[in-house]
This record gives structure tokens, sequence and C-alpha cells, in this order.
């Protein structure tokens, strides 16, 4: 649909920072359950400081994986099987996240790692497997690969930004974690319905309704203070 909302007949000069803004917006909102995603991931190291390095590692290599996607886009989406991968670990991540037992002293469900090493290659996968979403969403709405290339770098640049602001909200807010983990299930059930049959796949502006009203109730129960 955003695709439509371009006319080709539009002088390049105003059409391609048009189309930035909205990449990168975009970005930015698909990127929230991204975020809340990889921040939970972190939060299986012991300690800030490790945790940001697991970050900073995993979404440096999780950038060339992206930037490879996008280079190779066309020959990807002719693939269905890209998709339903990518949908079912992300499908996986929420299973586990809802059926693991919470760690009473950090309020934290879902994977523990003893090391560094062990975190990182998780964090590249799972952004990788958003990237299947949001790249499709991109070149739905340019074909020029030099603005998506743009788009998707500024987008890992924020995407470190809020992981790094949700792995400090997790511990604040009772539901926010539980709301990151709904949005990625829908995430993965629009990827599987995409896979499936395309025209079952939802608006682009219903996905961002969702997100945003979840992300609301994610924020509206603030933790007591310990």
């Amino acid at each position: 649909m955003l695709d439509q909302v371009f006319n080709p007949s539009l002088n390049i000069g105003f059409e391609a920072p048009l189309v930035l803004v909205v990449l990168i917006a975009l970005e930015a909102v698909l990127s929230a359950d991204n975020a809340i995603a990889l921040a939970a991931i972190a939060r299986g190291l012991e300690g800030g400081k490790l945790q940001r390095r697991a970050l900073n590692l995993g979404l440096a290599i999780a950038y060339v994986l992206r930037i490879t996607l996008i280079l190779t886009a066309t020959w990807v989406v002719q693939f269905w099987q890209f998709e339903v991968l990518g949908a079912l670990y992300l499908l996986w991540l929420v299973f586990q996240y809802f059926t693991s037992s919470e760690d009473e002293a950090h309020h934290h469900h879902g994977p523990v790692f003893t090391s560094l090493w062990q975190a990182i290659p998780v964090i590249a996968v799972t952004d990788m497997a958003f990237s299947l979403d949001s790249v499709t969403t991109a070149i739905a709405i340019s074909d020029q690969t030099w603005l998506i290339l743009t788009g998707g770098t500024i987008g890992v640049i924020t995407l470190r930004f809020m992981a790094g602001l949700f792995i400090r909200w997790l511990q604040e807010y009772d539901h926010l974690e539980d709301a990151g983990y709904i949005t990625v299930g829908f995430v993965g059930l629009r990827l599987l319905l995409r896979a499936i049959n395309p025209e079952l796949v939802p608006p682009e502006w219903l996905l961002v309704t969702v997100i945003v009203a979840v992300f609301v109730w994610g924020f509206s129960s603030k933790a007591p203070v310990q």
C-alpha cells in the first residue's frame, strides 16, 4: 500500500528525501519490537558493561547481514523459505519467552548466557529475522538501493539506541517485556502469512496501530521502586 503513496512522476529531488523520511519513520516504529527483543536477549548477560558490548558487537554483525540482505533482496524475495524460517525463529523466541521460568533476581525471562560470545550470534540472527520484514517493506516503497541502504543504516543506529533504553525500561515497567514479545509474535505471524499467501497479510498501517496500542499497555504500569 505504501508504495502507492509515491508518484513515479515526482521530481527525484523531492521524492528521494520524502521516501527517506518515510523509510526512517517505518524503521523507528517497526524497530520497537526488535529493540525490546534484543534488549531482553542482552539482559541474559550479567552486568551493564557486557550487555552494551553484546549489543554493539551483535548489531555490528547484524548490520553487515542487513546490508547483504538489502543488496540481494530481489533474489531473496523469490524464495518463501527465507520468510518461513524467519517467522518460525521469531515465533520460537516468543514461545521460549512465555514458557520459560522467570529469573526472580532480575525479573528476566528467556535465555541466560555465561559468556559474551554466546549472546552476540543470537542478537545478530534475531535482527536478521526482523530485517526480512522491514527490508521487504522498504523495497515495496522504493526501488532505489541507496535509499534503502541509507534507511537501513539509520535504522540500525536507531535500533542500538532504542535497545539501550529498553534495557533500562524493562526494569521499570511491569508489562513492557510481555508487550514487546507479543508484538514479536505479530511480526512472526505476518511473515508466515506472507510466505503462505501475500493476500492474507494485513496492511502496514494496521500492524503499526497494533504495535503502538500494545506498547501503550506495556508502559501502563510502573514497577514499584525497590
